[in-house]
């Protein structure tokens, strides 16, 4: 799969945006792993990989991946949500969710193109399937979080 391809199928705020991308291409250009070639339509820029750097991504790919890492922002709010009124809580709740479903329509319409090999159908079955848990805890918060009115548990300071 090309980058443009997989830049493309990722709505941006899920990982990285398009300038993101070039600076790091820019960066790997820098190190001779890739080379830039001739600016396109709307200033895009098509790389190569170079011989230094299929050694480098052959070095990568051979290495065991890391543990993953959760960064959700939006779980560490709920973390504190004891601090917040309910009403303001299940608002970024329903702001999150708004993004979460945009994710899972893309991958399935993308699952649904001709074309993608089966490294990428299993990556989009894996998003469609994240994507559907994290709704699945979106539609569960509200009993999760109790009823209205209910006083809140949480401490008045942060405990660290």
């Amino acid at each position: 799969m090309h980058i443009g391809g997989l830049v493309d199928a990722v709505p941006p705020e899920q990982f990285v945006t398009r300038s993101q991308v070039y600076r790091e291409l820019a960066a790997l250009a820098e190190r001779g792993l890739v080379v830039a070639g001739d600016t396109g339509p709307r200033a895009r820029v098509r790389y190569r990989i170079t011989e230094a750097g299929r050694e480098a991504f052959a070095e990568w790919i051979a290495t065991p991946p890391g543990a993953e890492q959760i960064r959700y922002p939006l779980l560490l709010t709920i973390a504190f949500g004891g601090h917040l009124d309910r009403a303001r809580l299940l608002s970024y709740v329903d702001q999150h969710r708004a993004v979460h479903e945009r994710h899972l329509k893309t991958y399935q319409a993308r699952l649904g193109t001709a074309g993608i090999d089966v490294h990428e159908r299993a990556t989009l079955a894996f998003g469609i399937r994240y994507e559907e848990a994290v709704l699945a805890w979106m539609d569960d918060l509200p009993a999760i979080l109790g009823p209205a009115g209910e006083p809140s548990t949480g401490r008045p300071d942060p405990a660290f």
